[in-house]
């Protein structure tokens, strides 16, 4: 890998807001051009894009349904058109669900499995290639620490997040031949918009199980993905990393 950071691309899923718009930005500050998937969140997306074009970085906003093949297939063919091709894929685009399993319906399970987990498969595939064709990539899955222990009442999201575990591990294995390491980022509780469904009392009740004693930052997981995409991490390969404040070791 000869290339310097301002010629790599770095294609963050669901990077309009949260972690991914903290990946976004991290990765902007280092001269990385920047490549910002949304689906519906066009306004975040540009919010974002502008704050990843303060630090310098070029950037490009781009909208597909992470559950369609054919949107895919369209963004990857209008980025082919721009000749922009991802050297890092940060797989963070996802969605939860909280609910008991007995109200869980076929179709709800359906859309959440072919967000968070085919649409996971299908970025992946479409840019593996060109890692491969050049000998380097980095490919980083956003989970959980639901897909390492599960979780009461989300026993679908949890399920997704360790199918993407175990397809981390796999992939890993696969492609370590070419040079490409495939890791996965499982976070604890983190401050984003998710928490807005917690009461005060809640919050404070959940920082107390946290050894460390509070929620994480997106910024504290935006520099865990961004260190697993350096050429010095090349030797980190088929890991589930979570940092989470010493809440599960």
């Amino acid at each position: 890998m000869n290339r310097s950071f301002q010629e790599m691309t770095v294609l963050i899923t669901g990077g309009s807001r949260g972690i991914g718009a903290a990946i976004a930005k991290r990765f902007a500050k280092e001269g990385y051009q920047i490549v910002i998937h949304y689906l519906n969140s066009h306004e975040q997306a540009n919010e974002t894009a502008r704050e990843c074009m303060a630090f310098g970085a070029k950037v490009i906003t781009i909208s597909a349904d992470l559950s369609s093949k054919e949107q895919l297939h369209r963004m990857k063919e209008k980025l082919d058109s721009m000749n922009v091709t991802p050297d890092i894929i940060v797989n963070n685009g996802g969605i939860s669900h909280y609910g008991m399993l007995m109200d869980v319906t076929e179709e709800q399970w359906d859309y959440v499995m072919n967000v968070n987990l085919k649409g996971m498969f299908l970025c992946t595939q479409l840019f593996m290639p060109h890692m491969i064709s050049h000998k380097y990539g980095r490919v980083i899955n956003v989970s959980s620490v639901w897909g390492m222990t599960g979780a009461a009442c989300e026993v679908l999201y949890s399920t997704t997040k360790g199918g993407m575990n175990a397809f981390t591990k796999a992939l890993a294995k696969e492609l370590a031949p070419s040079g490409i390491t495939v890791n996965a980022v499982a976070p604890g509780v983190v401050q984003t918009e998710m928490m807005n469904d917690f009461n005060t009392e809640e919050k404070e009740a959940l920082e107390q199980e946290i050894p460390i004693g509070r929620f994480g930052s997106t910024d504290e997981i935006a520099s865990l993905v961004y260190f697993l995409s350096l050429p010095e991490s090349s030797y980190i390969t088929g890991q589930i990393i979570s940092p989470n404040g010493g809440w599960l070791t």
